[in-house]
């Protein structure tokens, strides 16, 4: 389970070695928060999912983890199931959009929101 942690300045995905593996991707996802153009929850993530898979691992309505490229650009998935999820838009950054489910969605919601801290802690969050 990737653990995504709110720093002040950024957004941190640490992937799994099994989440690297099935994404074939050697590194964690780093996003700085001015980066993040909107994010929202939802039930049903895979009516989000855009394009097609590549690279990344896919069992369909029950696992994505990876990129998905479209017409525009790509998009990162790590859904798993049909639990709540949050899709974050991005923009100048290495993907368009995030999907991501995890059991505190409003957590992530919430921290993402805050304005900068001025301590340099930072807010952890646990995704499925």
């Amino acid at each position: 389970m990737a653990v995504l942690f709110v720093h002040p300045d950024r957004l941190e995905i640490r992937l799994t070695r099994t989440e690297k593996l099935l994404s074939l991707r050697r590194s964690d996802i780093e996003v700085p928060l001015e980066n993040i153009r909107s994010a929202v929850l939802t039930d049903d993530p895979w009516v989000w999912v855009r394009g097609i898979r590549a690279p990344g691992t896919a069992v369909p309505l029950t696992l994505a983890v990876g990129s998905w490229k479209y017409h525009d650009g790509k998009d990162f998935l790590l859904i798993k199931g049909t639990r709540t999820s949050v899709v974050i838009d991005l923009e100048n950054a290495e993907f368009s959009r995030i999907i991501v489910t995890t059991k505190h969605s409003l957590t992530l919601l919430r921290a993402l929101r805050l304005p900068p801290l001025e301590s340099s802690g930072a807010t952890k969050i646990a995704a499925d």
